[in-house]
């Protein structure tokens, strides 16, 4: 048993996964951003807001949420079944490369 194929495979997999890592952390800002609210033409000389107002509305009743963005049905279905593809795939790959380097075992007697 060579000790070296198996470091190799481990820091070949320790750096895939830090090379991933470094990807999700420098795209993560760019994903998070978002542009700062537009300030009021007087914001200088803007009057004192009345107790609670930022807390709840105030004039208008209750807030009710409203969703402006997000992902229809089919768009999550398609990700989920092109997901489930890809992983059959590679799962069928891997159990081929390790049949075919799999040493046979032949019976002496």
């Amino acid at each position: 048993m060579n000790p070296t194929k198996y470091i190799r495979r481990f820091a070949a997999a320790l750096a895939g996964l830090a090379a991933a890592l470094l990807a999700f952390a420098g795209a993560a800002p760019a994903a998070l951003a978002r542009p700062a609210p537009p300030r009021p033409p007087d914001w200088n000389n803007h009057p004192h807001l009345p107790y609670g107002h930022e807390t709840y509305t105030l004039y208008n009743g209750p807030a009710h949420t409203v969703v402006i963005g997000g992902m229809p049905g089919w768009q999550i279905a398609l990700i989920a079944a092109g997901a489930a593809v890809a992983a059959a795939t590679v799962a069928v790959l891997l159990d081929r490369a390790r049949v075919a380097h799999r040493k046979t075992v032949t019976a002496t007697t």
